[in-house]
C-alpha cells in the first residue's frame, strides 16, 4: 500500500506499542495508528509505512467515536498533551493497566507468581500540573488559505512549527491560566512577533509557569530571542514593568525570569536572567522542602508523586546500611530514603540536577547522602571493582531505560531488594528481562501509578528480591 493512502472504516481494537491503535484491514494485514486512537472508535487513517507485517499510519479521521468518550465542557481544549481528555478516566485507567499488562508479557512464566497491584488512581484528575509550558508561534499555510501571525498555546501533536490557540489549560490550575491570559493579554499588545521557526525570525518563544501544589509559590519564565532586532532596552523595559504589575495582581509569584533563547531548536534554553523576585520557589514532598530554579527537574503531580515515592519506601528495607539511588535526578528519591539508610549514594549525570541536590540535601538537614554526578554505567563499574556492596538499590532511569552497561554491574551488588521506577512500560520489561536471565532475582510486586491524568502516561513500580534456590 503506497504512502500518503487514505484508508477508512477502520476499527480500532485495543492500544499497543506504546499506546498506538491496532485495527486489521479486511485481508488481515495489520494497521497500526498512531496520533490518538480510541480502541472501539471507526478512524480513518494515512498510510505512513508499509512493512512486511503490518501498516504504520497516522489517524486522519474519527468517523465513529468510541463508546467509552464523553461529552466535555464548552470551555476545556483538548490538546495534544491532554489527548485522552474526552476518554473516561475509568478507562484512561483500564487502558493503562491493560499496556502494563501487555507489556510484560513477553516475559511469560517467570511473573507468573508476580502481584500485579491495581492502578493507583489519581484523585485529583484537573489542575495537577506544577508546570505547564506555553509557545508562541504563526499559522500560515497557503493551501489552507490561512495567515496567523499570532497563535499561544500549544504545539499540533507531530507538527514543530505550528501552534493551537489555548483558551484554557485542563491540566493546569486556575492560578496559572490566569496568569497565561495575562501574559497573552500583554504579549498581543507587546508589539513583539512570535517566533517562526522555519524562519528562524521572531521574538516570543515560550512562557512556562511552576507553581508549587503545597506553598503555591509560583515561578514565571519569558523565553524570547534578544537577539531579534525588535527587542529593544525599550521593549526590555516594558516587560519589566509588566512583570511588577502582574506580581501585584498575583501576590504568589516570587520569581520571574527572562530567558534569552537565541537558539535553533525550539526548546526552553538558554540564559536564565532572574529579573523580579528570588531566585527559586519551594516545594514540599512528604515534609521534606525542595528548591526549584527555572531549569530543574520536579515531578509535575506533587501529590501523586508523592504517592509515587510511598511506593518505593514501602518496598524498601526498614532499615539498612546503604543505598544506591541510580539515575537519581534531583535525588528526589534518595531524600525520601534517606532516613531508612545509614548511607545514601545518589548517581546523576546532569551538574546542574547534582548541585540542585545538594543544596536540598542541606536544606532538609540530610547529612547522609552522597551526590555522584556521573554516568550511571560506568560509576557503577568502579564502584564494583572496589568490591562494595549495597543493601538495596532503587533505579528511576529516562524513557529510554537503564544503559545496558548498567546491568551486569547492578547485578553485581547483590543487594537484597531492587526497586525499578520506570515511565516506559516497554524499555522497563526489556530491562526486567535482563535482570531476570541472571537467575539472581524474582520480580514479587509491579504497581501501575496514574501520574498523568489524560495522557497516555503511565509511571510503573516493580520490586525485584533475591530469588531462592
Amino acid at each position: 500500500m503506497k504512502k500518503d493512502t487514505i484508508v477508512s472504516n477502520l476499527l480500532v481494537e485495543k492500544l499497543v506499542f506504546w499506546w498506538s491503535g491496532l485495527a486489521h484491514l479486511p485481508d488481515g494485514k495489520s494497521v497500526i495508528i498512531s496520533g490518538g486512537a480510541v480502541p472501539e472508535s471507526v478512524v480513518s487513517v494515512r498510510v505512513l509505512r508499509s512493512k512486511k507485517n503490518h501498516i504504520e499510519a497516522q489517524l486522519v479521521e474519527v468517523e465513529k467515536p468510541s463508546p467509552h468518550v464523553r461529552e466535555l465542557p464548552d470551555h476545556w481544549q483538548v490538546y495534544g498533551g491532554c489527548r485522552w481528555l474526552p476518554i473516561a478516566y475509568d478507562r484512561q485507567l483500564q487502558y493503562k493497566s491493560d499496556q502494563v499488562r501487555e507489556a510484560f508479557r513477553p516475559l511469560g512464566d517467570r511473573v507468573s507468581d508476580t502481584v500485579f497491584r491495581p492502578i493507583v488512581a489519581c484523585e485529583r484528575t484537573e489542575g495537577y500540573r506544577n508546570k505547564v509550558e506555553f509557545s508562541y508561534g504563526k499559522y500560515i499555510s497557503a493551501k489552507e488559505d490561512v495567515h496567523e501571525e499570532y497563535r499561544f498555546g500549544f504545539h499540533v501533536p507531530a507538527s514543530y512549527d505550528r501552534i493551537i490557540d489555548c483558551t484554557y489549560c485542563v491540566l493546569a490550575d486556575d492560578e496559572t491560566n490566569a496568569i497565561f491570559r495575562a501574559v497573552d493579554t500583554w504579549s498581543r499588545t507587546s508589539g513583539l512577533s512570535t517566533y517562526d521557526p522555519r524562519a528562524q525570525e521572531g521574538c516570543l518563544r515560550h512562557l512556562v509557569i511552576r507553581c508549587a501544589h503545597h506553598t503555591r509559590e509560583t515561578m514565571v519564565v519569558m523565553s524570547l530571542r534578544t537577539d531579534a532586532p525588535e527587542w529593544t532596552p525599550e521593549t526590555e523595559q516594558s516587560l519589566l514593568v509588566f512583570f511588577q504589575e502582574l506580581r501585584a495582581r498575583h501576590p504568589d509569584i516570587a520569581s520571574c525570569y527572562l530567558l534569552e533563547n537565541n537558539g535553533k531548536a525550539d526548546i526552553v534554553h538558554g540564559e536564565f536572567r532572574l529579573v523580579s523576585g528570588a531566585p527559586t520557589i519551594t516545594e514540599e514532598l512528604l515534609g521534606l522542602r525542595f528548591r526549584i530554579r527555572p531549569q530543574s527537574f520536579f515531578q509535575v503531580n506533587t501529590l501523586q508523586a508523592e504517592r509515587l515515592y510511598s511506593i518505593v519506601r514501602e518496598f524498601a528495607p526498614a532499615r539498612g546500611g546503604l543505598a544506591l539511588d541510580l539515575y537519581a535526578g534531583t535525588s528526589t528519591i534518595g531524600s525520601v530514603l534517606a532516613d531508612r539508610f545509614e548511607r545514601v549514594v545518589s548517581v546523576e549525570i546532569n551538574a546542574s540536577a547534582c548541585e540542585d541536590a545538594r543544596e536540598n540535601a542541606t536544606l532538609n538537614n540530610i547529612t547522609n547522602l552522597e551526590m555522584v554526578c556521573a554516568p550511571v554505567e560506568k560509576y557503577l563499574q568502579q564502584y564494583t571493582d572496589s568490591g562494595e556492596r549495597a543493601d538495596f538499590l532503587v533505579v528511576d532511569p529516562p524513557r529510554d531505560g537503564m544503559h545496558p552497561d548498567a546491568i551486569a554491574p547492578i547485578l553485581a551488588f547483590q543487594a537484597g531488594v531492587i526497586v525499578y521506577v520506570s515511565c516506559n512500560p516497554s524499555t522497563l520489561a526489556r530491562d526486567l528481562d535482563r535482570l531476570l536471565e541472571s537467575g539472581i532475582y524474582r520480580i514479587t510486586d509491579v504497581v501501575p501509578v496514574d501520574m498523568f491524568p489524560h495522557t497516555h502516561h503511565i509511571e510503573t513500580v516493580v520490586r525485584l528480591i533475591k530469588a531462592t534456590k
